[in-house]
């Protein structure tokens, strides 16, 4: 509790024990190939206290809160023995692509040689930061960390607390107890700018939803959009969104005590907070418009009598069968909307730099009195996004400790297999509802009035035992090349006293043969490849993200903002060319990834990936020797820019060669606009 205390401090007095606060938890509906969110509110026992920021409208928040509980380089660590290091089915590597241009396969420089290069970017970059003056970013980020500067006029009140009942309690922690808190309305941002739309901003056109109509001008989504596309950096971008998302919760407050930990329920009173992101109408376009398949995009189920039942029909879901289904009393489930609608790849695209963790979503519709799916958890870290009508939730806590921060999704429970909830409320447009993998939840549609939510979903398989698979294998096999004693031979006789029928034995040899092993394993931590296995993963990161949103300014300063055309029967504005005075920086934080392989470096990128999940082959490009260490540097100095002339590269051709073909695919911009010569 004592991240929250500082909040609390010096505005309504607090009472009772700080480490006795605890959060209410609510869960989200089934979703099998999504996720589900929950949030939670701080309340202190008989104490009164306030948040000092909020959102847009007034809003409240509840939760439970539990008592206060040397590798080598990367380039070096890969083996070409090591083969490549992938998540799911295996997949095949697309050829690198060359660059059009000449570049000079020089060969591998020196290791030596290498080191001294390393330092000299080190400095370089030192230099740049030292002399630059402060980014836009920076001074966001200040501002940000300053949560009365960043979020002013926020005011949270907490009412009384009321008792959960005894089936609410934790595994491991004591009885629940609910709190509310509300929060005054912030003050709106203004401004035209949108992100990713750069004519509305030339135009002063407004702003439109996925399905065309015109979003208004005092939309929460509106004016958050607006904001984004005047932050320079992506990263500040990504973390700007995710304040909005669980305002008024400090992020920091939610990562530290709830993230993976608690469910946690926002209520906002703002039902127009999500408006435009996407609609019941929007729906119906896509089914109009769209060739949207049932089973592979659309979904139609119903939970009746403890026993859910999938309705899919064969072929092309058009309006008339999918909305005959759901007037019959089937949920619709469309799967990855975010390949339909520009507004939900945006949001997606945006926050999948601030888990470090592919972003998916799935949009739920349920008709009145009814309920589409059976009680379960899942495998995901889940946010709920309640965009119309009203929904009736109940969250679980795991029923035992193998279930929380489950690995896979769990069958379809009934009822008899629950407890008592630890949260039952409704949600309403604009609340937020967060919980964790392992959560078991449930939800139905009550009192006449449909449902339509949308399950922001991350953090499948992003632990730190998938790591481990991954890293262990390798660590053996470098240390049975490397170090005799994992090549020793085991004791001719350890059979007569090792295995399950001599587990009571108390034969001294069965002791020693277990610290053997200890000593080994202990061991394998000087040969464990973990750079090496964090690239293969963020390489599979790069496969998994969706495509870059750009601002403006992105657009412009890089190779899609180019003027060429066609024009009166020839191609104009053609020839412009990168120099060693050209001042750049990658597009993007998080857009590529330099990955060694087979002794061979490939830089591995984002913008060409489609809004389908895995629909194309990874895409990269080959990095010469005589270039991986400019790359690092470009890769490294974002969002400073850097002279190509700066790069360090034994050539210029050398620096304009990597300059070009990072431009050309999409990968950098410019200080500039580039003009012809």
């Amino acid at each position: 509790m004592e991240s929250l205390l500082p909040c609390l401090a010096g505005i309504l007095p607090l009472s009772g024990d700080a480490d006795n606060l605890t959060y209410t938890c609510e869960l989200g509906e089934q979703e099998e190939s999504g996720l589900a969110v929950g949030v939670a509110n701080p309340e202190p026992a008989g104490g009164h206290a306030t948040f000092p920021g909020c959102t847009a409208a007034a809003a409240s928040v509840s939760f439970f809160l539990p008592p206060a509980a040397g590798n080598r380089p990367a380039m070096e660590a890969v083996r070409p023995s090591a083969g490549l290091l992938r998540r799911g089915r295996p997949r095949r590597r697309r050829a690198p692509q060359p660059h059009s241009g000449s570049v000079l396969a020089l060969p591998l420089r020196p290791r030596k040689i290498r080191r001294q290069l390393r330092r000299s970017v080190a400095s370089r970059m030192a230099a740049l930061r030292a002399q630059a003056l402060p980014s836009e970013d920076s001074r966001v980020q200040t501002t940000a960390d300053d949560l009365g500067d960043a979020l002013p006029g926020g005011v949270v009140a907490i009412p009384e607390l009321l008792e959960a009942s005894p089936a609410a309690r934790s595994l491991h922690t004591p009885p629940a107890r609910v709190a509310e808190v509300q929060a005054a309305p912030a003050c709106a941002l203004d401004g035209p700018s949108l992100l990713c739309t750069p004519q509305h901003v030339a135009n002063s056109a407004p702003q439109v939803d996925s399905a065309g109509r015109e979003l208004p001008w005092d939309s929460p989504l509106q004016r958050i959009l607006a904001e984004l596309n005047r932050i320079p950096s992506s990263r500040r971008r990504a973390t700007r969104l995710f304040e909005w998302l669980i305002s008024p919760m400090p992020p920091d407050h939610f990562y530290r005590r709830l993230w993976e930990r608690e469910a946690v329920l926002v209520r906002r009173q703002d039902h127009a907070y999500y408006q435009g992101l996407f609609s019941t109408a929007d729906l119906d376009s896509i089914l109009r418009n769209e060739e949207v398949q049932f089973g592979q995009h659309l979904d139609a189920a119903r939970y009746i009598n403890g026993r859910r039942e999938t309705l899919n029909p064969p072929g092309r879901a058009l309006p008339a069968a999918a909305w005959s289904l759901y007037q019959a009393g089937c949920s619709l489930r469309l799967l990855c909307p975010q390949a339909f609608s520009t507004t939900v790849w945006q949001f997606l695209a945006v926050l999948q730099e601030q888990f470090g963790s592919m972003a998916g979503s799935n949009v739920y519709l349920t008709p009145p009195n009814s309920q589409g799916f059976a009680p379960h958890y899942d495998d995901i870290e889940a946010f709920v996004l309640q965009l119309e009508g009203r929904k009736f939730w109940r969250v679980y806590r795991p029923r035992v400790p193998s279930e929380e921060l489950a690995l896979t999704s769990s069958p379809n429970f009934s009822q008899e297999d629950l407890g008592e909830p630890v949260l039952q409320t409704v949600l309403e447009p604009g609340d937020l509802l967060y919980f964790p993998r392992g959560f078991i939840h449930q939800a139905e549609c009550q009192d006449g009035v449909h449902s339509l939510h949308l399950t922001l979903s991350t953090y499948q398989r992003n632990t730190w035992g998938d790591f481990l698979e991954a890293i262990l294998p390798l660590a053996v096999q470098a240390a049975m090349e490397e170090n005799v004693e994992f090549r020793r031979g085991l004791p001719r006789d350890f059979m007569d006293y090792m295995g399950a029928q001599h587990s009571d034995s108390k034969d001294p040899r069965r002791t020693a043969f277990v610290e053997k092993v200890r000593v080994l394993v202990a061991r394998l931590g000087h040969f464990a490849p973990v750079d090496a296995v964090a690239d293969q993963r963020a390489k599979d990161f790069i496969h998994d993200s969706l495509p870059p949103v750009l601002t403006d300014r992105e657009r412009a300063l890089s190779v899609y903002g180019l003027p060429i055309r066609w024009e009166a029967g020839e191609p104009v504005n053609v020839g412009a060319q990168l120099t060693t005075e050209t001042e750049v920086h990658m597009l993007q934080d998080g857009i590529a990834r330099l990955v060694g392989e087979g002794g061979q470096l490939f830089l591995y990128y984002t913008v060409e990936n489609s809004r389908v999940y895995h629909l194309e082959e990874p895409k990269c490009l080959e990095i010469y020797p005589q270039q991986a260490d400019a790359m690092e540097f470009l890769l490294r100095s974002y969002p400073e820019f850097v002279r190509i002339g700066d790069l360090p590269c034994d050539s210029v051709e050398d620096q304009l060669s990597l300059a070009t073909m990072l431009y050309d695919k999409g990968l950098l911009l410019t200080k500039v606009p580039l003009a012809k010569n």
